[in-house]
């Protein structure tokens, strides 16, 4: 198993591995030693491909944990293609919240509604363009988000018998994001030290491509949501960019996330670094 996501509660940390959630107890007072985990669980699916998994507690103090599909594209058993949620203990039958989601690496919950919203990365070898990432709003526990029969809302699976799976029996995207942009880690805009512009945005690490003809992503791309709800996506574009410069890269975002001073904290897997972006007035 291989280290991935982590979540922080009340003093213990915890890791996500393939298969395993470990915990450590009262982190903060074993900074100077390597204390043995806690092994939480052990029974989650060990299959590599797309096994990376973040983790994140709700504001109902349980615990979200991702399985990602085995695969390219292939039909989904068990819990592979989900969302899935256990008590705040880590222990009991998961439940299934979302399902039809090839690979998320991030999720968030709206500041005022309290939904929980993710990214997905759409499948590959369609060619450049096809099919986008996504950004998914769970409107109602259990939605399906499609896969592996549907992509992005509207482009159904060349490589699979869809005869009985329609798009139209999916929930589509809230907002398509860029074509193998690798949309990963996302958070909700929650500080004060950005103008109220910024005010319940999300901000969205874009890990980067590797198979398009032309690189895309290598960037935090900014969603701003409104409409008559004020939950609908409105806007899509990019907030900071730079790390691609024409072909050549020198960074890839992984995750975005809000500190207690309101800037925003981008860590890059390429460089091994962590950008503070900050706001200091016009």
């Amino acid at each position: 198993d291989l280290p991935s996501g982590l979540a922080y509660r009340n003093g213990a940390l915890w890791v996500a591995e393939v298969s395993r959630l470990l915990r450590w107890d009262n982190i903060d007072h074993h900074f100077t030693e390597t204390p043995q985990p806690t092994v939480v669980r052990d029974d989650y699916p060990s299959e590599h491909h797309h096994g990376w998994k973040f983790l994140g507690f709700g504001p109902d103090g349980k615990l979200y944990v991702p399985v990602g599909a085995p695969c390219n594209v292939c039909p989904l058993k068990d819990l592979f293609g989900t969302i899935t949620r256990l008590p705040s203990d880590g222990h009991g039958d998961p439940e299934i919240v979302a399902r039809g989601v090839r690979n998320s690496v991030g999720f968030d919950w709206h500041p005022k509604t309290g939904e929980l919203w993710f990214t997905d990365n759409g499948r590959d070898l369609l060619g450049d363009d096809l099919p986008a990432d996504e950004l998914n709003r769970v409107a109602h526990e259990g939605d399906h988000f499609g896969f592996p029969y549907c992509h992005a809302g509207d482009v159904p699976d060349p490589d699979l018998d869809v005869a009985g799976h329609p798009c139209s029996d999916f929930v589509p995207p809230a907002r398509k994001l860029s074509p193998h942009g690798a949309a990963i880690g996302m958070r909700f805009y929650d500080g004060k030290q950005f103008p109220a512009e910024y005010q319940n945005a999300i901000f969205i690490a874009e890990h980067g491509s590797w198979n398009r003809s032309k690189k895309i992503g290598y960037r935090v791309a900014v969603v701003r949501l409104g409409g008559a709800d004020g939950n609908t996506p409105i806007s899509y574009e990019g907030f900071a960019e730079g790390w691609l410069e024409g072909e050549d890269i020198w960074g890839r975002p992984a995750d975005v996330e809000v500190a207690p001073d309101g800037s925003l904290l981008v860590s890059d897997d390429a460089a091994g670094a962590i950008y503070r972006i900050s706001y200091r007035g016009r």
